[in-house]
């Protein structure tokens, strides 16, 4: 346990930026879920709306260091086929 004031702040402020890092990764993981499960549903409207979402979430987490580039350019490509190749 910190007994410096500004210790204890820094503890309290890594806390909550791990909790927001733990939120969007999570968010991130279920995104691609839930896209994965509109392509296998054959919903191709939502599996494309979700497709963004998943993007522009999957470029936030790159920005902020939580991904690292090439694993977020994979996910996204393979993503990005399965929408193309949907009927």
């Amino acid at each position: 346990m910190p007994n410096i004031k500004s210790s204890k702040k820094a503890v309290k402020v890594i806390a909550k930026k791990t909790l927001n890092n733990h939120e969007l990764k999570a968010r991130v993981k279920n995104l691609i879920k839930n896209c994965d499960l509109a392509i296998a549903a054959g919903d191709k409207e939502k599996a494309t709306n979700l497709f963004n979402d998943v993007k522009k979430n999957i470029d936030h987490a790159v920005n902020l260091g939580l991904v690292k580039e090439n694993t977020a350019n994979r996910q996204k490509s393979r993503l990005a086929n399965k929408v193309k190749e949907m009927k």
